[in-house]
């Protein structure tokens, strides 16, 4: 029976979990998740879970946040003087934006607090720091 290699493009169904049991995501009630091993289009904990199952395997695997999302960064929070900060956005805690560096790339921040004089942005993903745990089922290899 054929086994997920580098190369091959793989369809998933899976479940994703914190260590205490909280799901964030999953594809239940959705078209798999569909990727090509090797390309780093999901997390490397991930596809290095799917490395060699075969089409019908489901597998269970704990991903250390190294494997993740990286560890949780201090210097990926951001201040920002409220004056300096656009007019037309009302900053919310929980609220996403994405940021763009004089150099051209992006970055998507969440407003963690809105102080009296600054806003508080955070860089980091909201995941950074867990530890995941995932079951996976392969659906198909192609």
């Amino acid at each position: 029976m054929a086994q997920a290699k580098p190369g091959d493009t793989v369809q998933v169904h899976y479940q994703g979990s914190l260590e205490d049991g909280t799901i964030f995501d999953s594809s239940e009630g959705k078209d798999p998740l569909e990727f090509t091993l090797g390309e780093q289009n999901v997390i490397p904990g991930f596809e290095n879970a799917v490395l060699g199952m075969a089409v019908g395997e489901t597998r269970k695997t704990h991903i250390p946040p190294e494997e993740a999302y990286g560890q949780y960064r201090e210097e990926l929070i951001i201040f920002v003087e409220k004056d300096k900060f656009p007019a037309h956005i009302a900053p919310e805690p929980g609220i996403k934006l994405q940021l763009q560096s004089e150099e051209g790339g992006t970055a998507v921040v969440t407003v963690t607090d809105v102080e009296p004089e600054r806003i508080v942005l955070d860089g980091n993903h909201e995941l950074a720091g867990k530890a995941l745990q995932f079951e996976i089922s392969l659906v198909a290899i192609s």
